[in-house]
């Protein structure tokens, strides 16, 4: 008798709950779609990599799609300029290059992936130098001082170092995909100024 009086009394005095509703995913029920719920909106990460980039088409997403699928590949061991996917990037520069700095032919492999090979035979390059010397030759180069806004899938020249460009955002900053950045496949934002000039791949 006293325990249900006791009862009687803590259920007068609780209020009453509302029913919980249940979750709701709002990005699909995936995982993948959780996280990106967790993590909301304008989250570092959170953009989708094939998301569509303004300006790029035809061959530039093409050779933006096949560049942006290797971020993140290394060198294994780190240092040795060497991987097996590094070896399948140096596949696309004819000769059967061995082990050696690999940003232009990463970017021969990406250009070949995209079906627009670089090269008068589509040959390929190992070296920036030459790449960008056989631009000049087939009037493709730009040079940076020439302002030459560079699209989705143009080639990027630095001092002895090339990417591709993923994006050219409003201030002017490039955003591109670049192999042996790092040891790594890595994307990297530099101001125009960096670059020595431009191949038009499209």
């Amino acid at each position: 008798m006293v325990m249900a009086r006791i009862a009687a009394i803590q259920s007068a005095l609780t209020p009453p709950t509302a029913p919980s509703a249940p979750p709701q995913a709002t990005n699909g029920s995936s995982f993948a779609g959780m996280l990106t719920n967790a993590m909301g909106p304008g989250a570092v990460g959170a953009a989708s990599p094939t998301a569509p980039i303004a300006g790029a088409s035809g061959t530039g997403a093409r050779i933006v799609a096949a560049a942006a699928g290797e971020v993140g590949q290394a060198e294994q061991p780190p240092g040795s300029n060497d991987s097996p996917r590094i070896a399948m990037y140096r596949s696309a520069t004819a000769g059967a290059p061995g082990p050696g700095p690999w940003c232009a032919y990463f970017v021969s492999w990406a250009c070949k992936q995209a079906g627009v090979p670089v090269g008068d035979h589509g040959q390929g390059f190992g070296s920036v130098d030459a790449l960008y010397s056989w631009a000049q030759h087939a009037g493709r180069a730009q040079p940076a001082s020439s302002g030459y806004v560079p699209r989705p899938g143009d080639l990027i020249v630095f001092n002895q170092h090339i990417g591709i460009v993923e994006n050219v955002l409003p201030s002017g900053q490039i955003q591109t995909i670049e192999g042996n950045s790092s040891d790594r496949v890595s994307r990297r934002t530099h101001a125009r100024s960096d670059a020595i000039g431009f191949v038009r791949t499209g």
